[in-house]
């Protein structure tokens, strides 16, 4: 489904009478994209974090610790829920998703059990997940309240979190209409997954490490 915006920017170009040049070059350039994207697939690197988004190669820089301190907190108390539960599988920074035009490697990811279960060994490119996290850093933020944002909801991702690692904040975002709309922003408390059944976590669990191992013994318990 196209943004307003996008339907608004359509509708003025077949007004022009130079709608089918404007066409052509279109089609050009997205074949010359296809095929840069296939060079992409070829080359990636095992050890880098690369995405392919608009037809540009983007290779992240090392991230500070309060990034990799949210995203490794968050990851091991979705992981360790959703194996328990037998939900379906998580993932993290190093798992591709393929969507139409893009590839991208969210933070976080979770796929439900009907996604998973088509996943063997060796696949790397995955399909949209079911709910996508993203953490903020100085050179992703524009990406990740922009073009990730309107990619993630016109493919289905059904939730999508935006963490600040800095602010300590939490945006929680449900998939209505095919856009997402903000259900709530939160620093302490309890977050709630529309998407993934019965996760609830203390917010703090996710910035604080004491916080996040009386978490996970929380969830260990409670299987006990």
């Amino acid at each position: 489904m196209l943004l307003a915006s996008e339907e608004r920017q359509l509708a003025s170009i077949l007004e022009s009478p130079s709608a089918p040049l404007l066409a052509n070059r279109l089609i050009a350039a997205l074949e010359d994209e296809k095929r840069r994207r296939q060079e992409f697939y070829r080359d990636i690197d095992d050890d880098m974090k690369v995405e392919f988004i608009n037809g540009e190669i983007i290779v992240h820089s090392p991230v500070k610790k309060e990034h990799t301190d949210a995203t490794g907190f968050l990851y091991k108390i979705l992981d360790t829920y959703v194996r328990i539960k037998e939900l379906g599988y998580v993932g993290y920074e190093k798992v591709m998703i393929a969507l139409t035009r893009n590839d991208y490697e969210p933070d976080v990811l979770f796929f439900g059990t009907e996604k998973a279960a088509g996943f063997k060994k060796g696949h790397w490119k995955y399909p949209a997940p079911d709910f996508a996290v993203e953490v903020l850093s100085d050179s992703t933020t524009h990406r990740d309240r922009g073009i990730k944002f309107n990619d993630y909801a016109a493919h289905g991702v059904a939730e999508y979190w935006i963490i600040d690692p800095e602010d300590e904040t939490i945006e929680q975002y449900f998939l209505l209409e095919e856009q997402y709309k903000l259900h709530l922003k939160i620093s302490e408390g309890i977050i709630r997954s529309n998407v993934v059944e019965g996760f609830a976590i203390e917010v703090r669990a996710v910035f604080e490490e004491k916080a996040n191992l009386a978490e996970l013994r929380r969830i260990l318990m409670d299987d006990m």
